[in-house]
C-alpha cells in the first residue's frame, strides 16, 4: 500500500524505512545460489558476500558462526554454495542483508559432472582429435589475441612476445572473459580475428581464477566456434592446473599467458644462436669431407701405381720378355725333342721295314691277289706268281713241283 504523502505533509524516514521492511519481509525465505566472496569471520558472526555466478551482481549476507562451521565442507572464497536466506533490512541504518539460515556447498561436483558430459559428447564428434591439430606458424606476421580489458594477461603476452621478436605485431580484441556476456564476446572477437587474412594465429588468454569464473571457456558455443577457426587457436587459460574444454579443442595448450607468447613467437637470439650453429655444424661437416677427400687423394697419389706409372709398366715390360724368353725356350726344346723322337721312330720303321730286308738281298713271293705266299708247299705248278725285289717287281709261273728242303 503506498504512503500518503506531499511537499505540505512528508513521511518520516522512520515510516519510510519501516514500509519498506513491510515489503521486504512479504520476500519470505528463499533458496538463493551465488558464489561466495569476501567472507569474513569475527566473533560468533560471519560476513559475506553472495555473488551471482553470471551477471555482475552480489548481495550482502549474514550468519551465525554455529551455521558456518555446521556446513561441511566449511565455505571458502570462491566456493558456489546454495543458501537459505530471510531477507532483512535494518531501519536504524537503512541497509539490506539477508541471514543465512542453511548453508549447502554445491557447484564442483555438479560443474564437473555437466562438464565431463558436455567433454564426452564433443570427443564424440571428433573435435578433440589430434589430426583436427594445425601446426602454427613458424614466425606469425600478425598475432590476434583475445583477452580481457586492461588485464595482466595481455600485458603478459604482449610484453613476452616482444621481448622474445621485437618485430611481432599484434590484434588485440578486447572483451569479457568472466560473467553472462563473456561467450558472446569472445565468440564475437574470435569470428573477427578469423575473418582478418592477416593474421596467422590467435590467442585466447585470461589468468587465473575459480572454476566458476573459468566456465565461459567451457561453454560449448565457444568451443563450436573454436573447432570451425580456419587460423589456428592457442588456448592460454588460467594456470597450469586448470583445463577448461576449449584446452582440448585448440590447437595448442599454453599453461599460462606467458608460455602462450613463447609458444607463439620465436625467440630472435635462441635462432640467432641456432643459426650460429648449425653454420658452425655445416661448416665443420664440409671441412671433415673435405679433409677426408684430401687424405684420400694423397694417398692414393702417394701410391707406386700413381708415384712412378712408368715403373709400373717396365716391371710388366720385363715380365712380358722374361714369358716371352721363356715361351720360346720351351717352343725350342719342344721342337728339338719332337725331332729327336721323329729320328728315332724313323730309324726304328727303316730297322722294321720290309724294304731294308729286300735290300739285303731277299724277295717277296706274291699271288697275283696280293697274297704273300710263305711256304713252298702252298705252290702247284702253272701257280702264277709275283716276286718283288727291292727295285722292281718280276711276273713268273711254277714250273715243278716244290721239293723239300733239308733246312726247311
Amino acid at each position: 500500500m503506498a504512503l500518503e504523502n506531499s511537499p505540505e505533509s512528508p513521511v518520516p524516514v522512520r515510516t519510510v524505512l519501516q514500509a519498506v521492511a513491510g515489503w521486504i519481509a512479504r520476500l519470505g525465505r528463499v533458496w538463493v545460489e551465488g558464489q561466495i566472496t569476501e567472507l569474513t569471520v569475527r566473533g560468533g558472526t560471519v560476513y559475506l558476500t553472495l555473488r551471482d555466478p553470471v551477471a555482475n551482481v552480489s548481495a550482502r549476507v549474514t550468519c551465525t558462526r554455529q551455521t558456518y562451521e555446521a556446513t561441511v565442507p566449511r565455505p571458502v572464497d570462491g566456493a558456489r554454495v546454495v543458501m537459505h536466506l530471510k531477507p532483512d533490512f535494518w531501519i536504524n541504518r537503512g541497509s539490506f542483508a539477508f541471514t543465512a539460515l542453511e548453508i549447502r556447498p554445491v557447484g564442483v561436483g555438479e560443474l564437473l559432472a555437466r562438464l565431463e558430459r558436455l567433454r564426452q559428447v564433443l570427443a564424440a564428434e571428433g573435435l578433440f582429435a589430434a589430426e583436427r591439430k594445425r601446426k602454427l606458424p613458424f614466425l606469425p606476421g600478425t598475432v590476434g589475441l583475445i583477452c580481457g580489458r586492461d588485464s595482466a594477461a595481455e600485458r603478459d603476452v604482449l610484453e613476452n612476445a616482444r621481448r622474445r621478436w621485437p618485430a611481432v605485431r599484434f590484434a588485440v580484441e578486447q572483451c569479457a572473459v568472466q560473467g553472462q556476456y563473456a561467450v558472446g564476446e569472445v565468440t564475437e572477437a574470435l569470428r573477427k580475428l578469423d575473418a582478418d587474412p592477416a593474421v596467422d594465429v590467435i590467442i585466447i588468454a585470461r589468468g587465473g581464477g575459480s572454476l566458476e569464473d573459468l566456465l565461459p571457456f567451457s561453454d560449448e558455443a565457444l568451443v563450436r566456434a573454436v573447432a570451425a577457426c580456419r587460423t589456428p587457436v592457442v588456448s592460454a587459460i588460467g594456470h597450469e592446473q586448470d583445463s577448461p574444454l576449449l584446452d582440448l579443442v585448440a590447437d595448442l595448450r599454453a599453461s599460462t599467458p606467458t608460455d602462450a607468447a613463447k609458444k607463439v613467437v620465436p625467440d630472435v637470439g635462441e635462432q640467432l644462436a641456432l643459426v650460429h650453429q648449425l653454420r658452425d655444424r655445416g661448416r665443420r661437416s664440409v671441412g671433415g669431407w673435405l679433409q677426408r677427400e684430401w687424405s684420400w687423394l694423397s694417398s692414393m697419389r702417394s701410391r707406386p701405381a700413381l708415384a712412378n706409372p712408368v715403373q709400373e709398366i717396365e716391371r710388366r715390360a720385363e715380365q712380358v720378355d722374361a714369358l716371352r724368353e721363356r715361351a720360346r725356350r720351351c717352343l725350342s726344346s719342344g721342337l728339338d725333342r719332337a725331332t729327336d723322337d721323329l729320328a728315332h721312330v724313323r730309324a726304328r720303321l727303316t730297322a722294321l721295314s720290309p724294304a731294308a730286308t729286300l735290300d739285303r738281298g731277299y724277295a717277296i713271293v706274291q699271288r697275283p691277289s696280293g697274297e704273300v705266299v710263305r711256304h713252298a708247299k702252298d705252290l702247284a705248278p702253272g701257280d702264277p706268281l709275283t716276286l718283288r725285289f727291292t727295285d722292281a717287281r718280276v711276273t713268273t709261273t711254277v714250273n715243278d713241283p716244290p721239293e723239300d728242303h733239308p733246312g726247311a
